[in-house]
């Protein structure tokens, strides 16, 4: 879901749109449409927004440092949170998000809450700026990174905190692999896969910039 906000505040951002003004986002919400399609090459899911791929526009720090304010007013969560619950309604569907397990899917079957130290979530997104040519230090991501827990956690609409049946997941020590396997495990356990067309399973990530 977070790359839904992420969608929202580039759209707001190419247009020069001030999105404090309550009048622009009414009357924006509507012309701002997202998909996500598979990438053959990457296998991961790509944003679309309004028919154009913004996958890589929108992991920018230029993005990050408005989305967290962009996710608190509440037509958009309002109408983000619609569009998610829409995609579960004809599928199994593995969803994460700061609010996945506790607004958006409350009664999910398996709701598994990500995290990790800030050191080790600083590290894993200073490197994925690197690696796109962001010229940002260490202290502006952690900076960024504490101002948007602040504000995801302290928001009316939907805040960032753990549903009370969700298993937590700590991979600040972890690989993909690992994490993977501690996950699959759950799902055998829950006994998920029997008949997955019938079943929903999501994935709420408590830390939405974690590798």
């Amino acid at each position: 879901s977070g790359a839904m906000y992420r969608a929202v505040t580039f759209y707001f951002m190419s247009k020069h749109l001030d999105y404090t003004q309550h009048s622009i986002v009414l009357s924006e919400l509507p012309n701002i449409h997202i998909e996500f399609h598979l990438n053959t090459e990457t296998k991961n899911s790509d944003t679309y927004l309004n028919g154009e791929n913004v996958e890589e526009k929108i992991r920018g720090m230029n993005v990050s440092m408005h989305v967290s304010n962009v996710s608190t007013i509440k037509e958009v969560r309002h109408a983000m949170v619609a569009l998610q619950k829409q995609m579960s309604r004809s599928k199994a569907i593995v969803m994460d998000g700061r609010d996945i397990g506790t607004a958006v899917f409350p009664n999910a079957e398996l709701k598994i809450f990500v995290t990790a130290n800030p050191e080790t979530r600083a590290q894993r997104r200073y490197k994925e700026l690197q690696v796109k040519g962001e010229d940002v230090t260490m202290e502006e991501v952690k900076q960024n990174l504490a101002e948007r827990d602040h504000i995801d956690s302290t928001r009316k609409e939907s805040p960032l905190q753990q549903a009370e049946d969700a298993i937590v997941l700590d991979n600040s020590h972890l690989s993909k692999e690992q994490q993977m396997e501690f996950v699959y495990n759950l799902v055998m356990e829950k006994k998920l896969m029997e008949d997955i067309q019938l079943h929903q399973l999501h994935f709420s990530q408590g830390e939405r910039d974690l590798v």
